[in-house]
């Protein structure tokens, strides 16, 4: 197999330490803010001369998956994570290449001493994925409103929202900024598909916070939010998109 080499350009900087809580797309939950900043040789100004005219850009970057394996199939958790499905027709990290792609929405292009900053929101990446590339979103050959979404959309359609419950005391505890956001990831259901138990507590790593929650049938309840520099949710055994 012929070797491509491929070099980080530049690096995400979010508030999901852990990848457990993180939207399943890009756009699912708007409100969350993120920097990227370039790496040393690629942070040059006129590098990203012209960008601020875009409204979205498309980021190309590296899954952290810790291994090398790969396989033909894979078991999407928007379907319940027993049906296997081709990999090619999935967005699995588990790919022979294990490149991610996402579309979001460009808030500002930031100059600085020490090079450009991107300023975007609704991404879908954990803290300090290594971004490989970046290309403006051109609506006129991007968007393609007829077209079909195969088992992704159907799950994505029949998905519910949850009714999030918080008490303000613990909605304290997140920086005003951020609440927004952290109330739609919680509305889209961080849970892997196929866990149900009303009982279990799962948490999610949120910009500086440990959230602890349980659902009940279409409610998630926020139990606690902890301000730790070290976030680690509780277990939840995922399944990659």
């Amino acid at each position: 197999m012929n070797e491509i080499r491929l070099s980080r350009i530049a690096t995400i900087h979010t508030d999901f330490p852990d990848k457990f809580g993180i939207p399943r797309q890009s756009g699912l939950a708007d409100s969350l803010k993120a920097t990227i900043t370039f790496e040393e040789g690629f942070g040059f100004h006129e590098a990203v001369r012209g960008l601020e005219g875009y409204s979205h850009i498309w980021l190309l970057w590296l899954f952290e998956n810790g291994n090398d394996t790969w396989h033909p199939t894979v078991r999407p958790p928007r379907l319940g994570g027993n049906t296997h499905m081709g990999v090619f027709a999935t967005r699995s990290p588990f790919r022979p290449n294990p490149i991610g792609l996402s579309c979001v929405r460009l808030e500002a292009v930031e100059m600085t001493k020490d090079g450009p900053v991107l300023h975007i929101a609704g991404a879908d990446l954990r803290d300090k994925t290594a971004i490989l590339d970046i290309k403006p979103y051109l609506p006129y050959a991007d968007a393609h409103p007829e077209a079909k979404g195969g088992f992704a959309q159907e799950a994505y359609t029949a998905r519910r929202l949850l009714q999030v419950e918080i008490d303000d005391g613990i909605l304290q505890q997140i920086e005003p900024g951020k609440r927004k956001a952290l109330l739609e990831i919680l509305a889209e259901d961080p849970r892997p598909a196929y866990q149900s138990d009303p009982d279990r507590i799962y948490g999610v790593s949120f910009a500086g916070c440990n959230i602890r929650f349980r659902v009940q049938a279409d409610t998630l309840i926020v139990l606690s939010a902890e301000k730790t520099d070290n976030a680690v949710p509780s277990k939840a055994d995922t399944l990659p998109d």
